[in-house]
């Protein structure tokens, strides 16, 4: 087969959109130098997302907990603000493609971003130990540090509902130190994410959850994902989540259904009508 006739500009166009994740072609998809046809059936969908973001293939132990990180971030019900616009989304009269996306782009800074947040405060006290200092200097100097720019909540402790325990995190914590024990991890981070919890609840005189994005953050910082994908990895796990509601929604029915029911009026605290 002769190959179609180029312009002289080929590689500046080819060179545009360049990319080290997929060589395609008629006939051949590549991901990462791993032809498409030997991938199907041979990895899983962690492995996959793994190599695709990393670049190289994980180890089974490190494939198996970063899949347990995914597993546990998936969901939180319709009190959470993503999994609640999905379930409105839905009653509007959208595609499920469009309530996917109105779901998944409520996760900010806030309800989403926790677990950068979080891996930033976990590797800025890893490099104060580095730089010398014992690990109860660092954990408390640290949140200080956090606590002087980004207010008095620490990311990735406490949680609305689950108090003093998130029912993920314990487990999750637990796999760390499983996987730390056979090799997988080293357990560096999770001993800095036990000590921030120690070191906020023995300050605020009561014991605080380490919440699903304090442990998350604590596995990806274990298996060397830089922070900002502590939040993408999230997100990516929330949306299966918001397919489900979505979806679950879709067949529910209801119409233009907003936060809460229409019986419930929101508090007005205006200037009073006279009428």
């Amino acid at each position: 087969m002769t190959a179609p006739s180029e312009p002289k500009d080929a590689d500046d166009m080819r060179h545009w959109w360049r990319t080290a994740i997929i060589d395609m072609a008629p006939g051949r998809i590549a991901f990462r130098g791993h032809p498409i046809q030997d991938l199907i059936g041979s990895v899983s969908f962690a492995q996959m997302i793994w190599l695709m973001v990393r670049g190289d293939m994980p180890t089974p132990e490190q494939a198996a907990l970063f899949e347990c990180a995914l597993v546990a971030g998936v969901d939180h019900g319709p009190q959470a603000p993503s999994i609640a616009a999905a379930r409105m989304a839905a009653t509007c009269g959208l595609g499920l493609n469009n309530v996917i996306a109105t779901g998944v782009n409520m996760l900010g800074d806030v309800h989403g971003g926790a677990g950068e947040q979080c891996a930033e405060l976990y590797f800025d006290i890893a490099k104060r130990i580095d730089d010398g200092a014992e690990q109860d200097a660092a954990v408390s100097d640290g949140i200080a540090a956090w606590r002087e720019e980004y207010g008095k909540i620490v990311s990735g402790f406490g949680h609305r509902f689950h108090k003093p325990v998130d029912p993920r995190a314990p487990r999750l914590m637990a796999l760390v130190r499983e996987a730390a024990k056979s090799g997988t991890v080293d357990g560096r981070f999770a001993d800095i994410g036990e000590a921030v919890q120690a070191e906020i609840g023995r300050k605020r005189g009561t014991e605080i959850a380490m919440n699903i994005d304090g442990a998350t953050a604590v596995i990806f910082c274990e298996l060397g994902f830089p922070p900002p994908l502590s939040r993408g990895l999230f997100c990516l796990a929330r949306s299966v989540g918001v397919l489900s509601h979505g979806w679950e929604q879709m067949q529910q029915g209801g119409r233009n259904k907003g936060p809460m029911p229409p019986r419930y009026l929101p508090e007005y605290v205006g200037v009073k009508s006279e009428s």
